[in-house]
């Protein structure tokens, strides 16, 4: 025993133990959660888990589409931004520092949908979203 550790104490054995047994009742508590989780899996049909599986990858592609058009949406109406402003000698600092400004007006004001370019539904999404946007659009 080093010069810093106490003495064990009967107590204190009977401590350590009873901490061990609340871990060990906490983790077997645990593991028979994932294993109802599991069983409540297994007990599906095959096609049902699969069917499940298909539903969220075709869910999952839709998702992966959409971003890939949103993309090229984006940077195809930023190319046009930038070539009108240089044609009208603004900056494309400026043009971003514009579009930051819109954004912000969105996230912050009470209905700023952009002069309507902004559907009733895309607003309802951007509301969902409204903390993480705010953390982009700073």
């Amino acid at each position: 025993m080093s010069s810093t550790e106490k003495p064990s104490t009967p107590g204190t054995a009977i401590t350590d133990a009873g901490d061990a047994l609340l871990a060990a009742r906490a983790q077997h508590d645990a593991m028979a959660e994932q294993l109802d989780a599991l069983n409540e899996l297994l007990a599906k049909p095959l096609n049902e888990i699969l069917a499940e599986r298909d539903k969220f990858k075709e869910a999952a592609a839709a998702w992966d589409a959409f971003g890939a058009m949103w993309l090229l949406s984006q940077r195809a109406m930023k190319r046009v931004a930038l070539d009108l402003a240089a044609q009208l000698d603004v900056s494309e600092a400026e043009v971003v520092s514009r579009a930051m400004a819109y954004a912000n007006d969105v996230l912050n004001g009470d209905g700023v949908d952009l002069g309507g370019t902004i559907a009733e539904p895309q607003m309802a999404h951007i509301a969902r979203h409204r903390a993480l946007l705010r953390k982009q659009f700073k």
